[in-house]
């Protein structure tokens, strides 16, 4: 049962995005006279047929049998069908290729603008619904920990900040913080310490330094919490050392580690060696040997519940609009800065990159509107952030030929096209195998080992 409501939760959501995706192509393409012949949800590639199919005008709607995405087939466009043959024909007033360039670009970026504007609209409306959680100051009883840049300025991990300048702090809001700072100037700053107020003066710098090292806002602080293991991931170093749901890490080669940010930077100096941690389970203490990933990893997931409490702040529509199209934005900006870190070699994509198995589990076996929102937003954003690479056989793709044929007045020749398209698809099946195989390996296979 548990497997059913995670599966049904994740079609539903790609099915959202993906009819809407297509339709952002489709209506364009409808406005300026140019023929659909087919519009679909899920793949219906050979060997099997469509699930359900109806006709209606010229185009051809239907269910295909593999959820992978959908696509609208537009008359005389080269994509991933491979279907060339009426390219060999002169151009027809009703195909894609015969109209003029800004109309075709058009219709290319209807999809990405969807899945944009989508992502945004519901974010918006679950502030509006169901407002937004927060932790309140008071909840923090193992105080902040603080990002490096935070550290430089004067904090310590484990103060609680209770007041920006003359204003109250009562909530963990990294985002209120930074704009106390650049938008207020504030440079006076009170926490308390060991059950005692100080201040931290800031410098004039202050803002310009931790603004430009561009840590997203969310990463700035977060809740102190002791090292609790939730989950040791089947086939990681900490699975493989026994660790088990349940156990509190307070040691780290014998150094006192009581708090889960103290772990990372002993971690980091250690990558990839044998480290040994100290273990409380049911009251006893064991010492217990580990290897450290290439990464300065061990594979666990940590205990959350229960340490504090949550609050939520409600929104009226006004306040909702912004602050989810704000939110879109933040989300966006950090995907951007992993996929930079993953293509400089500092986040492993072995590790960081999956399949539509790991996006799948996400959703979990029980039925949240809350988090399925929020999950099918931000799928949303990434579609659409990844269907802009500039990738044949993409969204992206097209757009960058387009471009080139508006600046230079030249148009890219259909053999070109075919031969870009079909390059390609390749490429990105080749990734999808290849992320398919991740998620085999680490859900299937390792469970095994």
């Amino acid at each position: 049962m548990d497997s059913i409501i995670t599966v049904s939760q994740f079609l539903l959501s790609l099915s959202i995005l993906i009819i809407l995706h297509e339709m952002g192509h489709f209506l364009p393409a409808k406005w300026f006279k140019t023929r659909v012949e087919k519009f679909y949800l899920f793949f219906d590639f050979a060997p099997f047929n469509s699930l359900w199919k109806i006709k209606k005008g010229e185009t051809e709607y239907g269910i295909g049998w593999l959820p992978l995405g959908g696509y609208v087939k537009i008359s005389g466009m080269v994509d991933e069908s491979m279907d060339t043959e009426a390219l060999k024909e002169p151009p027809k007033p009703w195909e894609f290729r015969s109209k003029p360039a800004w109309q075709r670009l058009i219709i290319m970026i209807g999809g990405v603008t969807v899945n944009f504007l989508l992502g945004f609209f519901i974010f918006s409306m679950m502030l509006w619904s169901f407002g937004k959680s927060y932790i309140p100051t008071s909840e923090l009883k193992y105080g902040i920990a603080m990002d490096s840049i935070l550290l430089k300025q004067g904090f310590q991990n484990g103060d609680v900040i209770t007041r920006l300048g003359d204003k109250p702090f009562d909530r963990l809001d990294p985002a209120q913080f930074v704009e106390a700072l650049v938008l207020d100037n504030v440079r006076d700053i009170t926490v308390l310490r060991n059950g005692q107020q100080q201040h931290i003066t800031l410098p004039e710098d202050a803002a310009r330094q931790i603004t430009s090292q561009k840590v997203p806002k969310a990463l700035l602080m977060a809740p102190r919490i002791p090292f609790v293991v939730d989950e040791a991931v089947a086939g990681k170093p900490a699975a493989k050392a026994g660790l088990q749901k349940g156990d509190r890490i307070v040691s780290f080669n014998g150094q006192p580690i009581p708090y889960f940010d103290q772990f990372a930077p002993l971690a980091q100096q250690q990558k990839g060696n044998a480290i040994t941690l100290g273990i409380v389970r049911n009251q006893d203490t064991m010492q217990v040997p580990v290897t450290l990933t290439e990464e300065g990893l061990i594979g666990v997931k940590t205990q959350l519940a229960g340490y504090f409490k949550e609050e939520r702040e409600q929104y009226t529509f006004a306040q909702a609009v912004p602050a989810g199209v704000q939110m879109g934005v933040d989300f966006l900006n950090t995907q951007l800065k992993a996929f930079g870190q993953m293509f400089k070699g500092k986040i492993a994509v072995k590790d960081n990159l999956g399949s539509l198995i790991s996006i799948g589990k996400m959703y979990g076996p029980v039925w949240d509107w809350e988090r399925f929102w929020n999950l099918t937003a931000s799928l949303s954003i990434i579609l659409a952030f990844m269907n802009l690479l500039p990738i044949p056989a993409l969204d992206g793709g097209y757009v960058l030929f387009l471009l080139w044929e508006v600046v230079t007045g030249k148009k890219v020749s259909d053999k070109f096209m075919e031969r870009a398209v079909t390059a390609g698809f390749f490429l990105l099946l080749g990734l999808m195998i290849f992320a398919f195989g991740l998620d085999i390996w680490r859900h299937v296979i390792q469970r095994f080992l």
